[in-house]
């Protein structure tokens, strides 16, 4: 009876379905990654940190930094090889590795000695990019990934979300920087004290710059609207602050009456397809009082104000219309060791994640939000919005999987 009972038990499991061969072939790889020193004008991040160096080489993966590359973060050379990293002394000894992690994107030297069929991971910062820089990613067959644009297992975008937590923290110390007498602002002091009105700040945008930005601006006192273009994500902010403050979706009447009234204006609005929308025309810039401050944190999608234009940390600052404009798009640069700990924290696990599913390739066909950060592959456009700016062709990475499957 026994015996029996023991011999249908093996007879089920024998028509178990087993795991699928595809997903159990896949052998871990170790990746050759370089950390370049930053050519763009003071852009101070690198995405490796030396704790997160240290991490990788432990398991198995090469980190190539170049000399000097992590100085304007704080973090010294001995750091990076006392991690295990192996220190390289020119920018194409660098760019000769498999992987290359970097936070701006190329620059025209940098294309003549990156390595061909390497993978490319930094910002895309479009406004500043021409089909050219497309081009050349093609004609050199490199896989490019905006780490802005990739998610994570639940929709969110971890980079983007990180850098506006920092970029909402700031805008305000900002905003106080111009509004004092020395900077020949205003002269007022951001907030409010006994006896004296508060600052009137409007924010434009519910999401997370809106959040931190408005944490800020409560403690400070300060007088705060927010503007959005969905109900839901003033709701949300309402519920994130736990507090009651002045929030109305976005119309041409109430948003006018509120920048005339305005101290402090932020743009913080980004687009869904990589281009922020323009809410704030000149006219209406116009009629904002003297010397109050515009400062456009969306100006790497575009910008929020008919009147913005980039500048940098150098000249951050210009006027139009007797309007304070600061539009300098790596915000998170001012703080640039806190910010490169934070990109770490983002690129080391999906690194070893890589590494252990066996490359690059098997990364962005296993996760489909690791996916959608790929904008170009061998030679081709994969980001759809990309190849209508640009009219170039377009290769959708979601048949390349079907096939593979």
């Amino acid at each position: 009876m026994a015996s029996q009972l023991l011999k249908d038990l093996a007879l089920q499991s024998a028509i178990i379905p087993k795991e699928s061969p595809f997903a159990t072939r896949k052998k871990s790889k170790s990746l050759t990654i370089g950390l370049p020193k930053e050519i763009s004008y003071q852009e101070n991040r690198i995405g490796l940190t030396p704790d997160a160096v240290s991490i990788l080489v432990r398991n198995g993966h090469e980190i190539n930094v170049e000399k000097g590359a992590g100085d304007g973060a704080n973090f010294s050379d001995e750091e990076y090889s006392n991690a295990g990293a192996r220190l390289v002394y020119s920018h194409k000894e660098v760019f000769a590795s498999d992987v290359i992690l970097k936070i701006e994107p190329l620059v025209s030297e940098e294309f003549e000695i990156i390595k061909p069929e390497s993978t490319l991971i930094s910002t895309l910062n479009l406004p500043n990019l021409s089909k050219s820089y497309f081009d050349q990613l093609n004609d050199k067959k490199i896989t490019g990934i905006a780490f802005e644009h990739i998610e994570d297992k639940v929709g969110d975008f971890p980079v983007i979300r990180a850098m506006s937590e920092i970029a909402g923290s700031t805008v305000l110390l900002i905003a106080a920087e111009y509004l004092n007498s020395i900077q020949n602002g205003k002269g007022i002091i951001l907030g409010g004290i006994t006896g004296v009105p508060p600052t009137r700040v409007v924010i434009l945008g519910a999401g997370t710059v809106a959040e931190y930005a408005t944490r800020t601006a409560l403690g400070l006192g300060a007088d705060i609207k927010v503007f959005d273009t969905h109900i839901y994500r003033l709701q949300r902010l309402q519920y994130a602050v736990g507090n009651r403050i002045f929030t109305s979706i976005i119309d041409s009447e109430t948003l006018s009456k509120a920048l005339e009234d305005a101290d402090v204006v932020i743009g913080a609005m980004r687009g869904e397809k990589g281009q922020s929308p323009m809410v704030v025309t000149e006219e209406m810039v116009s009629k904002m009082k003297p010397n109050s401050i515009i400062i456009d944190v969306a100006i790497d999608q575009g910008g929020c104000f008919e009147t913005s234009e980039m500048t940098n940390h150098r000249e951050p600052v210009f006027k139009k219309h007797d309007v304070i404009h600061y539009c300098v798009p790596n915000i998170a640069s001012r703080f640039a060791h806190t910010a490169s700990i934070t990109l770490s924290n983002i690129f080391s696990p999906f690194l070893i994640k890589t590494g252990t599913l066996g490359g690059i390739e098997e990364m962005i066909f296993t996760n489909k939000w690791f996916m959608k950060g790929v904008y170009t592959y061998k030679g081709s456009i994969t980001n759809y919005h990309l190849a209508q700016k640009f009219n170039l062709r377009y290769r959708d990475l979601g048949l390349l999987l079907a096939a593979r499957i």
